[in-house]
């Protein structure tokens, strides 16, 4: 079960539980980080690294959610299992809501702990795609000059062309030179592309 480029940070105040999960995973091919606090992992956390968490609830300090609402704060696309000594619906409840891929209780089986890690290898390469593609969108919509991206916003709110121009105070003729340099530049052919496009990169059509 190998997951090249794919770290799992173990968080654990509790040693023996932190050994265990490291041999059972390294067994298995994956990477591992240990952190025996939410603060030390807080502190060494790298979120460009792909990878997903696995936490322990019930920890001094900082326990399991409030540590999952720190790195929400921070808006770390993080996948998060959590692992808990006591079957409690409802903090699994809030776990959950809060975006963790599961929950788990101690003693966890091995096949268990290994799904969920497979669902937080999937969910983590999906993020990652999807950032990558939000990447490429915001480069493209920096090469457009002030008066594309006039056009860009007024064509995704489906004005044709003699509309665009009565808006912008001048001709029809030139609204498509710059209609067709802005979808050039976005890499789309059609409208339909470029609205779902403008629409994950969060920009509005002009009212």
């Amino acid at each position: 079960m190998t997951m090249p480029g794919f770290t799992i940070s173990l968080v654990d105040d509790d040693d023996g539980v932190l050994k265990a999960l490291s041999r059972l995973l390294r067994v298995n091919g994956l990477s591992i980080q240990t952190f025996s606090s939410p603060q030390e992992f807080l502190l060494q956390h790298d979120p460009s690294v792909p990878g997903c968490a696995i936490l322990d609830v019930s920890m001094p300090g900082l326990d399991g959610l409030e540590l999952q609402q720190a790195l929400a704060a921070r808006h770390a696309e993080l996948p998060i299992i959590f692992i808990t000594g006591k079957g409690d619906i409802p903090t699994g409840v809030r776990a959950m809501k809060a975006g963790a891929v599961d929950f788990l209780t101690k003693p966890i089986k091995n096949g268990q702990l290994l799904a969920a890690i497979e669902q937080a290898r999937e969910l983590a390469a999906k993020t990652g795609e999807a950032r990558a593609q939000l990447e490429a969108i915001k480069a493209r919509l920096a090469k457009l000059t002030p008066r594309e991206h006039e056009v860009l916003t007024l064509v995704v709110a489906g004005r044709l062309n003699k509309q665009i121009a009565s808006e912008l105070g001048t001709v029809e003729k030139t609204i498509k030179v710059h209609r067709g340099r802005m979808m050039k530049k976005m890499g789309v052919r059609t409208v339909a592309d470029l609205v779902r496009m403008t629409e994950k990169a969060g920009i509005r059509p002009r009212a």
